[in-house]
């Protein structure tokens, strides 16, 4: 099954390093991160893992829970951990999903269907589609998904970034230009005529071109 942006996350029930979870009651009312790995101890995952502990505060604060997903058992996740916390500096604390029979890795289209159904005697390197970032909104709707290579580690403050914009333009007809950060001007939707955007924008916004309107990013 390929997945796109505003398809249905694909429900499932996994035992986590946190105790059995059922995906969409777990992401509840909020915004999740669904972020997976090739497998446990590689070098470049471990600095991820620690990365995201470390910004653990600032997803709270934007409603969001990050769950970790590797093809290897719990019990070994749990020793991954600790390996994680020394090098990261940072307790992972968000639950970390085995997937020892590919089910999930398949679910979500980052192993093929004759993968096989374990993961014993796999490797990172026949695991490696299993490297892809998810962010699933308050719908349990897939709002973007990204797909990296092994060697590269991903950049987390980025995501906050983007969790950033998707949570505005929901709340408001707008959209961000590239390389917006928060706090920076916004472009009104197309969507919106300007008899529309004037009861709004009573200072009025600019326009390089006609269909190019910059408006201060709304509270």
């Amino acid at each position: 099954m390929s997945l796109r942006i505003n398809d249905t996350a694909p429900d499932f029930t996994a035992e986590t390093t946190q105790g059995t979870i059922h995906f969409h009651e777990w992401i509840g009312d909020g915004w999740a991160i669904l972020f997976s790995h090739p497998k446990d101890f590689t070098p470049v995952c471990t600095t991820e893992l620690g990365s995201v502990a470390g910004l653990h505060h600032e997803f709270q604060k934007r409603n969001t829970k990050v769950i970790g997903l590797s093809v290897d058992p719990v019990s070994s996740h749990g020793k991954w951990a600790v390996d994680i916390e020394e090098t990261g500096g940072f307790k992972v604390n968000y639950p970390m999903i085995g997937d020892t029979e590919l089910k999930v890795a398949k679910l979500y289209d980052m192993l093929p269907a004759d993968s096989g159904e374990t993961s014993e005697g796999r490797t990172a390197a026949n695991n490696a589609t299993v490297r892809t970032v998810f962010i699933i909104g308050p719908d349990k709707k897939i709002k973007l998904h990204l797909s990296y290579p092994m060697t590269t580690g991903r950049n987390f403050p980025e995501l906050l970034r983007v969790i950033d914009s998707m949570q505005l333009t929901a709340k408001h007809k707008v959209a961000t230009p590239a390389d917006w950060k928060p706090g920076d001007d916004v472009i009104i939707l197309p969507s919106v005529s300007d008899d529309e955007a004037r009861l709004k924008y009573a200072d009025g916004w600019k326009s390089p071109k006609p269909y190019i309107r910059f408006v201060q990013q709304p509270e």
